[in-house]
């Protein structure tokens, strides 16, 4: 996620410099408070969150918990991680919804922090999960407001309640209250209210929210704060909650360059939780906030959870159980690699998706230059060849692949690669198919280097591997110990942070190799 990128090489590359100690002196844990102190303020989180953050770790790194730690670097990066939590929440908090429908969640925040986006995501979100969400447009006053919330619930497939027209016209507390009535005439299960910002905190912002809350009674009060905002978040977090009072944050904007302060300190300094975070501009864009999963990104831990609660949305498992069989028959053609990165595309960015990894953070230059158009150049080279070439790619001579590349705007190069490239995808689906860990040509393990000893990995092959007879837990198992013993020195993954799969969580990935 961009906007910690900084604070995570920061945070890494103290995590490092520990790595060389075997035992840590008092000088040892002081140097390194004062680098974590540092790179928090650089992040902008607010003074008294980082002076609270750094005095509980110096105080538990000073402590019997590390002195008596058979690797006391681990234990310092553990313990990081655990305060990081602490501070973004603790537990995730879900939202809360009337006994009796529709349950009002009103929305709240300054001009520009996302708050008419959200609501249309928010709708989509809800939508999914079986609601029948209804958007009450309430923001009379900001410019084209209005139509603005219309344009977002189309596109979001969201009923909208719309009176009034805005741009200055109309009262909003009766637009707001009216919405609601309306919702239980047309029984609609959630109302999500659209409430004018300001630029700026002002009394008369102040007085109109704490009206409309008045008027409906919300279930919940989401305040919409911009991520890119810094330390600003802070005050801005104060005046609402001291004015109208919310019942959780939602973080915007976090796909940005920002520093992310807002993230590290709102939670801390209201003792609100937040609910959700954006992170990008489509409507598919927003996740439930997990305090825990984003700790392990910052400290570049991975964040393997969020990673299969997409898969298991975007893939079908009637499909992958198909494509299970054919593996194991070696029956998997140039139609099913097409399905399965059709399906890969429904998850959202590959570039988001590769940075969830454990040690992502090694692999910044290559994520940068990952080209996102690459799957919609190989669907064109696939949807070129006929049905016969893509079920048997041996066909595939020397004018076949040229007929192919001129139909696809591609050249011969790109149509061998293509074909090499499934070769490979094949033999390692196959392998993990059958609890296997695969090799990644030209990268190696995630999260290591190149040239990491063979001495370790000779090891590894002698005893260190599972035996578990069940193959989707023995290939769960052996990624595992591959990742943690190719982790470098100084990065946040195999240093303890990460929790290990539950049975739950081996249940769920056997279903995705499709043998549940």
């Amino acid at each position: 996620m961009a906007t910690f990128g900084t604070l995570s090489d920061r945070l890494t590359e103290t995590f490092r410099n520990l790595r060389t100690k075997g035992k840590l002196t008092p000088a040892d844990v002081d140097g390194t408070v004062r680098e974590i102190r540092r790179a928090l303020l650089d992040a902008d989180v607010a003074l008294g969150v980082v002076k609270d953050f750094t005095a509980k770790v110096r105080e538990r790194a000073l402590g019997d918990e590390v002195s008596r730690a058979l690797n006391p670097a681990q234990q310092v990066v553990q313990i990081v991680n655990e305060e990081l939590v602490a501070i973004l929440g603790g537990q995730q908090r879900r939202l809360q919804f009337a006994k009796n429908p529709p349950t009002v969640i009103m929305l709240a925040g300054l001009q520009g922090s996302g708050k008419t986006t959200f609501a249309g995501k928010l709708a989509r979100l809800l939508e999914k999960d079986g609601h029948t969400p209804l958007l009450v447009a309430a923001d009379l006053q900001r410019p084209n407001a209005v139509n603005q919330l219309q344009v977002v619930a189309q596109r979001a497939g969201a009923a909208v309640f719309a009176p009034e027209p805005g741009n200055g016209v109309g009262d909003p507390v009766r637009v707001a209250r009216d919405g609601v009535e309306h919702a239980r005439r047309q029984q609609h299960d959630v109302v999500i209210i659209d409430t004018a910002g300001r630029l700026g905190v002002d009394a008369e912002l102040m007085k109109q929210a704490a009206d409309i809350r008045r008027a409906v009674d919300p279930d919940e009060v989401l305040f919409v704060i911009d991520a890119m905002i810094g330390q600003d978040a802070v005050n801005t977090a104060k005046a609402f909650q001291d004015g109208v009072d919310f019942t959780g944050v939602v973080l915007s904007k976090l796909d940005g360059d920002a520093r992310g302060g807002a993230a590290l300190s709102v939670a801390s300094v209201t003792g609100r939780p937040i609910i959700y975070a954006s992170t990008g501009e489509g409507l598919e864009d927003l996740e439930a906030f997990h305090p825990d999963r984003m700790a392990s990104r910052i400290l570049d831990l991975g964040d393997i959870l969020t990673l299969i609660e997409q898969a298991q949305a975007a893939f079908d498992e009637e499909e992958a159980k198909k494509v299970a069989e054919k593996l194991a028959t070696e029956q998997f053609t140039l139609e099913d690699f097409l399905d399965q990165m059709q399906q890969l595309k429904k998850m959202g960015s590959m570039k988001k998706m590769l940075g969830m990894l454990p040690g992502a953070g090694n692999m910044k230059q290559q994520l940068e230059n990952f080209d996102e158009r690459e799957i919609d150049r190989t669907e064109a080279i696939i949807r070129s060849m006929t049905p016969m070439e893509r079920r048997n790619p041996k066909l595939l001579n020397g004018s076949r692949r040229l007929r192919i590349a001129r139909g696809s705007g591609m050249t011969v190069t790109d149509v061998n690669q293509l074909v090499q490239r499934f070769d490979q995808a094949a033999k390692m689906m196959k392998t993990v198919a059958r609890g296997g860990v695969p090799q990644i040509p030209g990268m190696g393990p995630m999260g290591g280097k190149p040239g990491a000893s063979s001495k370790r990995g000779a090891k590894q092959k002698k005893g260190g591997g599972s035996r578990s007879g069940n193959p989707a837990k023995r290939a769960a198992e052996n990624a595992g110990l591959a990742a943690t013993a190719s982790a470098p020195s100084g990065s946040g993954f195999g240093l303890g942070g990460a929790p290990q799969p539950s049975e739950a969580d081996l249940a769920e990935i056997q279903k995705l190799f499709g043998k549940g």
